[in-house]
């Protein structure tokens, strides 16, 4: 009877073990890095230290920078120095001391040769998505890169509707069209505004947020950037009328301008 007895409690702890094995390795299955991320470029990377504009120095001098999201920096961005430092030291948590995986899509490499990477811990964490959770990170898609943008975006409102980290800053906040200053130019805006037309002019598209054109604030697509656009599918002529969310470095051309190199940094909203 005891060995019984015996004999079945070890079968169901085989159970349990198995069970235990099978759960944990669907979660593995569920933490492993999108396909958007692209293949691993750099596994095991030693992070050395990590640089107050968030990129990641490696033992062996290499490095890495967090493609599709820019950190807070209060004397850019006129915000509050508390929430550059804590996302400082929430990314040097992250990152400094541990072992990451790069993955990187075309083109690799930015003009310092840094990689270009979406980051993950091996435990699945993902730099990136933590960042932008926490609200101490916006989405900054690039003209020649937008991998994952959809999970990027999703994580930014997330953290966005619950007004933590920089969201709970007014120097954070979108801005309507008729909103920007000259305060604003090189800073990173996100502005909220509907399309009212839409122009072609020397192989330039512009969006225009306003009547008068030679001061009002107007998304510039150039010539070349315009390609993208259509190779992408996307003719930017018909985001006339369009309410729409667009992100990028206030310039000034006659009028505050924000220069759109990839349909993805510009969110349809209606």
């Amino acid at each position: 009877m005891q060995n019984a007895l015996g004999m079945t409690q070890w079968a169901c702890t085989m159970w349990r073990c198995l069970a235990a094995a099978a759960i944990l390795s669907f979660v593995g299955a569920l933490a492993d890095p999108p396909p958007c991320a692209g293949e691993i470029e750099i596994r095991d990377a030693h992070i050395m230290r990590v640089e107050h504009n968030g990129v990641l120095v490696m033992t062996d001098g290499r490095a890495l920078s967090l493609e599709g999201i820019r950190l807070p920096n209060a004397a850019q961005d006129h915000g509050t120095p508390a929430i550059t430092d804590q996302a400082f030291a929430e990314l040097n948590s992250l990152a400094k001391g541990r072992e990451l995986d790069a993955h990187a899509v075309y083109p690799k490499e930015d003009r310092y040769d840094r990689v270009r990477s979406q980051i993950f811990d091996h435990d699945g964490t993902w730099l990136q998505i933590e960042m932008l959770k926490m609200g101490l990170a916006r989405v900054d898609i690039s003209p020649d890169r937008g991998e994952c943008y959809r999970e990027l975006y999703a994580a930014e409102a997330d953290a966005r509707h619950a007004n933590l980290g920089l969201w709970a800053d007014p120097a954070y906040a979108f801005r309507a069209p008729d909103g920007l200053t000259p305060a604003d130019t090189g800073t990173f805006q996100i502005v909220v505004g509907k399309v009212l037309s839409t122009a072609e002019n020397g192989g330039n598209v512009y969006l225009n947020f306003g009547l008068d054109w030679k001061k009002d604030f107007t998304v510039v697509i150039s010539a070349d950037d315009l390609k993208t656009f259509k190779n992408m599918g996307v003719d930017p002529l018909n985001y006339e009328g369009k309410l729409v969310r667009v992100r990028g470095v206030v310039q000034q051309l006659n009028g505050p301008a924000i220069a759109a190199g990839n349909p993805k940094q510009i969110e349809l909203l209606q």
